[in-house]
């Protein structure tokens, strides 16, 4: 990878419907001037009505300040957003999806004559048993390493176990990569020995007085009676969760920290 100057990378965990939304347009533009951001990442796949995103919720997270807009399962729930999916570029879903669905997987985005791939891909242990994201991430790696001076992944996984694996998997070829998909940030953000750095999950942006994100009393509910329940999208105590990485010319993280903003 050729030789250029630092990027800072803010990578934002799950927006959980209009209260996600609300903070995030309310603090990114704070966030992004105070930490100095060049490249901004969100994971918008619950960013309308707390499930799935909408062309219109797609525009207004760019409009914030968004860059890049990764996503994950819940992707194809609302069929509106098949009208922009293969035309907007700074959208991606989960590239381990079959070969036909529609969509990107990746893509690469310029940055200051720095070329910043981004990587989405989604685990399978307790999910829907689509593509292997080991094997996916090889072959989008031999497309775009001779092409992409930092590589970053979203990788959007329920297991830790699998998260780990694929930190490990992928060390000295990604640049970064995070998990989500839990809405649970943790708290073992790392450098791996190869120079990628490493976040089991980057947590969610939305009511943190919640069940990740959403009505804490219907969540309780669905425990208590195991009956199917409506979930609302909740309103209390909305903060942003993520993390900063200072990513180097030659591609490798220097730093990775956590973000909690409220």
């Amino acid at each position: 990878m050729p030789s250029k100057h630092k990027v800072r990378i803010l990578a934002i965990g799950d927006i959980v419907g209009r209260t996600g939304r609300n903070i995030l347009s309310s603090k990114l533009q704070g966030i992004i001037e105070i930490n100095k951001i060049d490249f901004v990442i969100a994971n918008g796949e619950n960013a309308s009505g707390g499930i799935s995103i909408t062309p219109e919720g797609v525009y207004e997270l760019l409009s914030m300040g968004v860059n890049v807009i990764t996503t994950g399962n819940h992707i194809w729930d609302k069929s509106d957003i098949l009208k922009i999916i293969d035309d907007e570029k700074s959208l991606i879903r989960p590239a381990n999806f079959p070969e036909s669905n529609r969509g990107r997987g990746f893509n690469i985005y310029k940055y200051r004559g720095i070329n910043i791939c981004v990587i989405n891909l989604q685990g399978r242990v307790h999910m829907t048993p689509i593509d292997c994201p080991f094997r996916k991430f090889d072959q989008i790696y031999e497309e775009v390493n001779t092409k992409a001076d930092i590589i970053i992944i979203d990788f959007h996984a329920e297991a830790t176990s699998e998260k780990k694996a694929l930190g490990w998997y992928v060390d000295g070829r990604a640049s970064c990569i995070f998990g989500t998909h839990t809405h649970v940030q943790t708290s073992d953000e790392t450098i791996l020995p190869g120079g990628t750095g490493y976040i089991t999950d980057i947590g969610m942006t939305g009511a943190f007085d919640s069940v990740i994100g959403m009505d804490k009393d219907d969540s309780i509910v669905k425990f208590l009676t195991q009956t199917k329940i409506k979930y609302r999208v909740a309103k209390g105590n909305p903060g942003i969760n993520g993390i900063i990485a200072t990513i180097n010319g030659n591609g490798t993280t220097e730093n990775i920290t956590r973000l909690i903003e409220k």
